[in-house]
């Protein structure tokens, strides 16, 4: 018999070593080596019927010879989703989706098979963590199935490959990668070698096949897909569902697109009928905001081609310590200290001695510097108790010298806000070049300014 041997993978990044190591020398990340056994026993080449059934086609093409008709977009039927892929699915793609337990992956593909079976599409639910019983309990809260999807229960990479190639599915769901179990691999399954190779399995039929492949991955307490970041890498698509668990939206991010934009984002929420698209996120992220409140500012931010209208409040107190205490939420720690450094020394006002705690409603995560303005104008309207008119939005980036910055799309920030009935925008005197046309077309008062103190100025009248 074939003796096994143990080799050292790093969780992080895939690299092998014989040896564990504390550094990976691959991604510098601290104690990241486990050990698996592997066998020395190659797995022989195996003679599918995905190999295009009969001879290869070796011979090089030229880019006119390539027929794009046959690699047409897939639309989902859930809008939100589309956006995020750029368009919908592409036939071949392997695309991975990751979030928190319990946050909706399941429940959203579950959505997308129920769309695309409606439109006649032959779609193969192939799950390795629930029973055939629990996923038909979690389909009927969500609605009616048309026999055009198909359910599998199996962890068997070699049994799920013999039923997709049977069956021929027009769209493949795998749930999860992480229960997925490859024979040809010793170690046990969810481990970085198994993961690596069940995904490049899937891959190749999916690129041979030409049929689309979802696959779900469990994240790590640090949000990101558990396994090699070599998985990452191979997938055509990483999508990641994010939100709180206590709060009933969810946002889906791309962190990686081969076929559109990684800016986009969906935003969905959750019900007992499943998740629904956020048609309006402004309007849902600003729904239940205070009145005649000091430290309230709402700031415009761009996803991709969305601007989204966001909350940003802020509380500046009296400290009864010696060193007072700082705390951002939903934006960068360091940043809100670097524009409360900027505010001490431009606008004169003295925070070293008050505590400040700044907070982005709804539990979104911006970090775009067109909300610098906002925090510095909810800072000083806490510390000055004066509160900001309900109908002001404010946007622009900040610089070290007090100055304010133009941005991006400011054409697009500013009719956002004057279709949601703001009657007022502070914004960047530099962005003023490209907004003349819009003074006398939207009924919105728009106030450029230079530096922090004008803004401030601005926010008092």
């Amino acid at each position: 018999m074939k003796e096994k041997k143990s080799i050292f993978f790093c969780q992080n990044c895939g690299y092998e070593s014989a040896k564990w190591m504390g550094q990976c020398p691959g991604c510098h990340e601290w104690n990241t080596f486990v050990e698996e056994t592997v066998s020395e026993k190659k797995a022989g080449k195996r003679t599918s019927s995905a190999s295009g059934r009969g001879e290869k086609d070796l011979r090089p093409k030229t880019l006119s010879e390539i027929d794009l008709t046959a690699g047409h977009r897939m639309e989902t039927g859930i809008g939100e989703l589309d956006r995020v892929l750029g368009g919908g699915i592409v036939k071949g793609a392997l695309m991975l989706i990751g979030g928190d337990p319990g946050i909706g992956k399941s429940t959203l593909l579950l959505q997308v098979c129920r769309e695309l079976s409606d439109k006649g599409v032959h779609v193969l639910y192939v799950s390795g963590e629930e029973s055939l019983q629990q996923i038909k309990l979690r389909a009927l809260r969500i609605g009616t199935f048309t026999d055009n999807l198909k359910l599998y229960c199996e962890t068997d990479l070699d049994d799920i490959q013999r039923v997709i190639e049977n069956d021929k599915p027009e769209l493949v769901v795998i749930d999860s990668i992480q229960t997925m179990y490859n024979e040809a691999v010793s170690s046990s399954p969810g481990s970085v070698s198994q993961v690596r190779e069940t995904t490049a399995v899937l891959l190749r039929m999916a690129k041979t096949l030409q049929v689309p492949v979802f696959i779900v991955g469990h994240v790590t307490k640090d949000g990101n897909v558990a396994g090699p970041r070599v998985l990452e890498h191979m997938v055509d698509t990483v999508l990641y569902f994010e939100g709180d668990r206590n709060q009933s939206y969810r946002i889906l991010r791309a962190a990686k697109n081969r076929f559109g934009s990684t800016n986009e984002i969906g935003v969905f929420e959750m019900r007992s009928g499943g998740l629904e698209e956020v048609k309006n996120p402004s309007e849902y992220m600003l729904d239940g905001r205070p009145e005649d409140a000091s430290g309230s500012v709402v700031a415009c931010s761009m996803e991709g081609s969305r601007p989204i209208m966001i909350e940003i409040q802020a509380l500046v107190s009296r400290t009864n310590f010696n060193f007072p205490r700082r705390t951002a939420n939903g934006t960068d720690f360091n940043r809100v200290n670097l524009l409360m450094a900027v505010l001490e020394k431009r606008a004169r006002i003295n925070l070293s001695q008050s505590d400040a705690y700044i907070n982005i409603t709804g539990g979104v995560r911006m970090s775009e510097p067109a909300v610098d303005l906002a925090i510095i104008l909810a800072l000083a309207s806490s510390y000055k108790d004066i509160p900001v008119p309900a109908d002001t939005v404010a946007f622009g980036e900040v610089g070290l010298s007090g100055e304010i910055r133009s941005v991006t799309m400011a054409e697009q920030r500013v009719r956002e806000a004057a279709k949601l009935g703001f009657g007022k925008v502070i914004l960047p005197n530099a962005c003023m070049r490209s907004l003349e046309k819009l003074q006398g077309e939207l009924k919105i008062r728009m106030y450029p300014v230079r530096n922090v103190r004008e803004a401030i100025d601005c926010m008092l009248r």
